[in-house]
């Protein structure tokens, strides 16, 4: 008998994103992240025989989990395991030609989180990973260890923002030259020693920062927002929403600007009589300022800390 994975995650935002997608039950929906199946078991709710679901995630352990937590609804949904980014193209190869909603969750799920053999938390030794998907080539292990110092402080400023990116990237370097680094617990050792004390003292964990830059460079997660929502806008039914809840603010970003550039018209210069550009606004932001969780939510389950929503809806 397989083993049965104990995928824990709060959906965060979660009454908030049924609300702005706005259900029809006889509509076409993508949950893109479908991670242990809370959102995805909250809108197959809502559809009738006529609706769909198409719930997908790059996780073996998300998908085996949301298959689970979803059996009693298994005639109108199709789990499909690839990377929120290909949502289009799965459900072009799927038949459909149209949906009405999207909803993508950016976060790192609990599970993950707090499964120690994913290498994800600081806050447990374990072997450097961080995978989503586990069939990728590019693991955590490879970027601590062969990275040059200049990438490694690329990566470690432009994704984790940490002011102390050049310490840290030298000090990784410095120590692999006797052997590489092997676990988190000697990576947060590392990243220890480059912090100055005074630092290191109250707020978040020191190496928060780094193995959220690390996480981000293998996983690819930021390049693939802007063409995800490009890809789902373009197959997106009149009136369908776009819902994405983001977890720090580079993500956060992304989504505004693209949200922004979709919504924009005619970019001519101002001096021009007349539009020649022919650009028209694509969609419609529906949240001038992102959604943020409710203060009983944020008792409930800290994590949803950071978590920002934003919404539009396709003209």
């Amino acid at each position: 008998m397989a083993e049965k994975i104990n995928f824990s995650h709060r959906s965060v935002l979660l009454d908030e994103c049924i609300e702005s997608l706005n259900i029809k039950p006889d509509g076409i929906y993508v949950d893109g992240t479908a991670g242990g199946g809370g959102h995805s078991l909250e809108i197959v709710k809502r559809l009738t025989d006529g609706g769909r679901l198409v719930a997908i995630d790059r996780d073996d352990a998300a998908i085996a989990a949301a298959t689970e937590r979803l059996s009693d609804y298994l005639d109108r949904v199709t789990f499909v395991r690839n990377n929120f980014s290909s949502a289009a193209d799965v459900c072009r190869e799927l038949g459909i030609e149209r949906i009405d909603g999207i909803l993508l969750d950016l976060g790192v799920s609990s599970y993950q989180l707090d499964t120690a053999e994913r290498g994800f938390s600081h806050n447990n030794d374990a072997p450097l990973d961080m995978r989503m998907d586990r069939r990728g080539e590019l693991d955590a292990y490879t970027v601590v260890n062969t990275y040059t110092f200049e990438e490694l402080k690329r990566v470690i400023w432009e994704y984790g923002e940490e002011r102390f990116a050049p310490k840290i990237a030298s000090a990784i370097v410095k120590r692999r030259e006797t052997k590489p680094i092997e676990s988190t617990g000697e990576l947060v050792d590392v990243i220890k020693s480059a912090i100055p004390a005074a630092a290191r003292e109250g707020g978040h964990h020191p190496a928060k920062r780094t193995f959220q830059a690390i996480r981000i460079e293998v996983n690819g997660e930021l390049d693939a927002i802007a063409p995800a929502i490009r890809n789902a806008k373009d197959i997106m039914a009149e009136g369908g929403r776009i819902v994405i809840i983001t977890f720090h603010s580079l993500e956060d970003r992304i989504v505004k600007q693209t949200y922004a550039d979709m919504a924009s018209g005619c970019t001519c210069p101002k001096n021009l009589p007349i539009c020649v550009c022919g650009k028209r606004p694509e969609v419609k932001v529906l949240t001038k300022k992102p959604i943020l969780p409710s203060e009983r939510e944020l008792e409930g389950n800290p994590r949803s800390r950071s978590a920002k929503l934003r919404v539009c809806e396709k003209l």
